[in-house]
Order: structure tokens, then C-alpha cells, then sequence
């Protein structure tokens, strides 16, 4: 971190370089995260650079490095219409199930579930479960509201979230 300086003037010329108007203010890093603030809330285009940079200097082993994010949130939702019970069975619909119909449905693309889902039955008589899952998401919510209330389907039964 004796170099930080020289980081900060680096990734400043490079955002000055698109004609940005985003300051880099600090660095910090540890051996887990490498954390930039800035003067103002970084857009993805921002984050793009920084990444590009990082990646590109010779203290960073690029190989380690994940994608750059933004701050994220753990936001809850629940899925209703699901069956309880698997069709022609006498068996509970559990959390496997669950994960498996998720990843195979496409308006979960891009979508990061951050625990196993949590199944309850509606009521004693019910045969309807809701599905508690829990997703990260960005500060502003983007990756939920493409979610919210919409309809997807598992076998021949239209669900919502």
C-alpha cells in the first residue's frame, strides 16, 4: 500500500481518459477485498475501469480477482403457487427441489440466491407451499424488481414471486 498514491493518480488519468468526472479518493486492500471510494456514486462504466485497471497492475495476481460489485443487500422473497407436496408422491417439496427449479428457470438468470430456500405449507389443509428466498441484490434493488410479480411456471402450475 506505499504505492497507493500512485493507484489513485493512475485510476484518476484513466477515468479523466472517457471524459468522466468520477475522483477515486482512497484505496484499501487486504488479502480478501480491494476497496475504492470515490467522490461521487460510481456508475458501471466507472466500475468497468477500476476493474480493468486492477487487474492489469502487477501487485494483483489477475487470476484472484472476482468480479467488481457494487454494494449489495440481502433482499427476501417469497414464491407462491407451489406445490407442497411432488406430484404423485406423498413427499414434501424441500429445499433441493426448490434450488433445482429456480436454476432452470429463466428469469432467475443472473441471479444470486444467497441461501437455501425456506419451504412452508400455507395451512394444515392446504396443499400450497410458499417459498421463502433470500437473493443479493444492489443497493437500488434492480435484480428484485425484474422479479417481482412475475409469473413462471413449474410443471403445468403458474407461480409468482
Amino acid at each position: 500500500m506505499k504505492t497507493s498514491g500512485k493507484y489513485i493518480a493512475n485510476l484518476n488519468c484513466s477515468l479523466k481518459g472517457i471524459k468522466l468526472d468520477t475522483i477515486v479518493d482512497f484505496i484499501h486492500s487486504d488479502h480478501q477485498e480491494f476497496i475504492v471510494t470515490t467522490n461521487k456514486v460510481a456508475s458501471s462504466s466507472n466500475l468497468s475501469i477500476v476493474e480493468k485497471y486492477i487487474k492489469n497492475t502487477n501487485a494483483v495476481d489477475s487470476n484472484d480477482i472476482q468480479l467488481a460489485c457494487f454494494l449489495q443487500s440481502k433482499l427476501y422473497l417469497k414464491i407462491l403457487g407451489i406445490l407442497y407436496l411432488i406430484k404423485s408422491t406423498n413427499t414434501p417439496i424441500d429445499s433441493s427441489v426448490m434450488e433445482a427449479i429456480i436454476k432452470n428457470t429463466h428469469i432467475f438468470n443472473n441471479i444470486c440466491i444467497t441461501s437455501k430456500p425456506y419451504i412452508i405449507k400455507v395451512s394444515l389443509k392446504s396443499d400450497m407451499a410458499i417459498v421463502w428466498i433470500n437473493i443479493w441484490d444492489s443497493q437500488s434493488g434492480t435484480s428484485a424488481k425484474t422479479l417481482i410479480n412475475h409469473y413462471f411456471n413449474v410443471k403445468s402450475y403458474i407461480t409468482t414471486i
